[in-house]
This record gives structure tokens, C-alpha cells and sequence, in this order.
């Protein structure tokens, strides 16, 4: 066990894990036959830009596809060892790196959460779109306030997405990860977009941040019904 942990540390695999990563998520994007609601959604994205993308954990490996070729784009990635692999992942995808972590709000001074969080309201504020996990680690499904007062300091808006395949493999972990296959239909939306007053109380962000969690809920669920016709199965991670 230990001489496997040591090999996933090392950086020429984890760079071929990446790369690897890469090539087969585009083989699952352009193999799948999506339906995607509202049907101008991606179009949406360069006339709201800078944005906030928000999607929940385990959920992710899609998203960098959606992101329009001519936009910056950065995502916020953890600093565990497996984040590196999701890191060299979505920069071989177009996608910039911010390692840091997400925060209820209470551990905010912990694990990067500092450092992610500015660097996250700074790329806002330098023209790019942001994309993080709503939850927290080890806390599935429950939004974070990260988020949240990012988009109170920037001023631009939240939009909460989620991208779903009818095939998949959904690992038995505390985020119910998802591994998307390909040659299948696919689901992706786009809730309405939050946006949080610059001069939000504690009570105002806390219903942003409840909004935000049931927005995201809503498009989990309707994500899956266009993949798979399967809303209300509470089996499909």
C-alpha cells in the first residue's frame, strides 16, 4: 500500500494520469449526444462574463467543456495529491489553476482557503470566469459560503450547472464521484443566475447560499432526467 501511495505521488505519473484524463474526457464530450437546457445556455456565458460556475463535487470532469474557446476560464483545485492529477487534467482542457480549498465559512483560514479565495475574487476581477465545487470536502451537497462572498466582493453572479451522462459508474466515496462513460445521451443545465449584494448581511448570505444549494439540486436532478429520464432515483450519485 504504501509503495502504491508512493508511486500516485510521483510527478511522471500523475502527469500521464492527466494527460490521460484529458484525451478520454474529450472522447466522452464528442461521443455523447447532449441536450442542454436552456437550449442557449452555453451562448449565455460570453454576454454574463466574468461569471461564477458552481457544480458539486464529483461532478465535474465535464465542465471544462463548456467553456467558450475565446474566454479565460480558471477553476479552483484542491492541494491534495489528487488534486494535482484534476489539475494537470483541466489545464490540458484550456483551463487555468487556482490551488486552494473551499470553506463553510468557520475553517476559512485553513487548507488554502485564504489564498483561494482571493485568488479567485482576483481573477474575477481580471476578466476571467471562475468555476468551483459549491460543497465542501467531506460535506457532500451542502454549499459553502466560499462561493457565496466571492460573489458579494466581485459583483457578478453564481450560475449553478450540472452535466450528466446516462452512462456512468458512480464510485462509493463521500462524494459519490461520478465517472462519465461515452457513446450516450447527456444532460447539461444552467439554473438562474444568484447574485449577492455587496452589502449582504450574514442573514442575506445565508439564504444565497441555501438559494444556491436548492438551485443546484434542481439542476442535478433535471440533468439526469434529460440523460436518463431517471428524476427521483436517488441511486444516481
Amino acid at each position: 500500500m504504501a509503495s502504491m501511495r508512493k508511486l500516485t505521488r510521483s510527478p511522471w505519473v500523475q502527469k500521464a494520469t492527466g494527460v490521460a484524463a484529458a484525451h478520454y474526457l474529450r472522447l466522452v464530450w464528442h461521443t455523447t449526444r447532449w441536450t442542454v437546457e436552456p437550449a442557449d445556455a452555453l451562448e449565455r456565458i460570453p454576454k454574463s462574463a466574468p461569471l461564477i460556475l458552481a457544480f458539486w463535487h464529483g461532478q465535474h470532469f465535464l465542465t471544462p467543456f463548456i467553456k467558450p474557446p475565446h474566454l479565460r476560464a480558471k477553476v479552483l483545485i484542491s492541494r491534495h495529491r489528487d488534486g494535482e492529477i484534476n489539475a494537470i487534467t483541466a489545464q490540458r482542457l484550456g483551463i487555468e489553476t487556482v490551488r486552494g480549498s473551499g470553506t463553510h465559512g468557520s475553517d476559512f483560514a485553513t487548507k488554502g482557503g485564504v489564498f483561494g479565495f482571493n485568488a479567485l475574487v482576483q481573477a474575477v476581477l481580471d476578466g476571467y470566469n471562475v468555476a468551483m465545487t459549491a460543497d465542501v470536502p467531506k460535506v457532500s451537497r451542502v454549499a459553502g459560503l466560499g462561493i457565496v462572498k466571492i460573489a458579494q466582493v466581485t459583483g457578478r453572479p453564481i450560475y449553478p450547472i450540472a452535466i450528466a451522462t446516462r452512462h456512468r459508474i458512480v464510485l462509493d466515496n463521500w462524494d459519490r464521484t461520478t465517472v462519465n462513460l461515452p457513446f450516450g445521451r447527456g444532460g447539461g443545465v444552467a439554473g438562474a443566475p444568484i447574485h449577492v449584494p455587496s452589502d449582504a448581511d450574514s442573514e442575506t448570505l445565508e439564504l444565497a447560499r441555501r438559494a444556491l444549494e436548492e438551485a443546484l439540486n434542481a439542476a442535478t436532478a433535471r440533468a439526469y432526467e434529460l440523460a436518463d429520464g431517471t428524476a427521483g432515483d436517488q441511486s444516481r450519485g
